[in-house]
């Protein structure tokens, strides 16, 4: 990751704060797309001082940009090349969250609760977005014939075999339209490493851990006040970064594109012990 330029989105907080810190420490430079620099106030989402220390870095560059505008999209991209004069790596992390649609979170009926509008305003942030941002910071990837896409999805998009048939897996949380529009953003960025595999761009989708993110908080109480859920611990985004570092450092090369990576599979299998990790005190973070 030595040098490398990197863009990730959903870039000031959460899992994505994370993947910035990881690339970082991994010797990258990073351009970080997000629309507010600023705390939400939410769960998890505190003034530590992370953002000015960002804001002074040489090699980082935020910028505000909501990815369903173009016109942000286009000068956020311009800015990051007359920055630094590329791009080989670009994070996916920026997506509309259940609780937004419906906040605090918990439980929704398709049927008695959403509207095709909710539908919607999800996909235009979580697939339309992503493809936005993906179409305009693919290009210098391109023109090297060298780059990295990951998007991060959901374990909730996950199926499993059943007789020979297939069940998802976790239908029970009824979070929806998220889930869907993970399906959909996973599907279309397996379709698009195929597209890209000739010009050597990998094309990946994460499927993050259970992970202790912005709003994690209202969300858990949430879904906990339903009675139909046991409380899970959760882990902290810096768990991610390792295998954020690993997607980013992807070619076609490599061997590994238009692939679907499981964090709570591959960081055991790369020594990291998951196990360890957890803490019955969630606010140990």
């Amino acid at each position: 990751m030595k040098d490398k330029v990197v863009v990730v989105t959903g870039a000031a907080r959460g899992m994505g704060r994370a993947f910035v810190d990881g690339f970082l420490e991994a010797g990258a430079k990073v351009v970080g797309l997000d629309l507010s620099w600023r705390p939400s106030g939410a769960s998890n989402d505190d003034d530590d001082g992370w953002t000015s220390r960002m804001e002074s870095r040489s090699d980082v560059l935020t910028l505000t940009c909501d990815i369903t505008h173009e016109d942000e999209v286009k000068q956020a991209y311009d800015a990051a090349i007359a920055r630094f004069g590329t791009v080989h790596a670009l994070c996916n992390n920026a997506g509309m969250l259940q609780r937004h649609l419906f906040p605090p979170g918990g439980p929704v009926s398709i049927l008695d609760d959403t509207t095709n509008n909710d539908f919607r305003k999800m996909y235009e942030v979580s697939v339309f977005g992503t493809l936005l941002v993906t179409r305009y910071f693919v290009q210098p990837m391109r023109k090297q014939r060298s780059g990295s896409i990951f998007s991060v999805a959901s374990n909730g998009v996950l199926l499993r075999s059943e007789g020979g048939a297939y069940s998802l897996f976790r239908p029970t949380s009824r979070e929806q339209p998220y889930m869907s529009s993970k399906a959909a953003l996973t599907n279309l960025m397996c379709f698009l490493g195929e597209e890209l595999r000739e010009e050597n761009v990998a094309v990946n989708i994460l499927l993050p851990l259970h992970t202790r993110s912005t709003g994690f908080d209202e969300w858990e109480k949430a879904y906990l006040n339903t009675g139909g859920r046991q409380p899970q611990t959760p882990y902290h985004p810096n768990h991610l970064q390792p295998i954020g570092c690993f997607l980013a450092d992807q070619d076609v090369a490599s061997g590994n594109t238009a692939k679907v990576w499981n964090a709570s599979v591959w960081l055991p299998e790369q020594g990291y012990p998951l196990a360890q990790w957890l803490s019955p005190d969630p606010k140990i973070w």
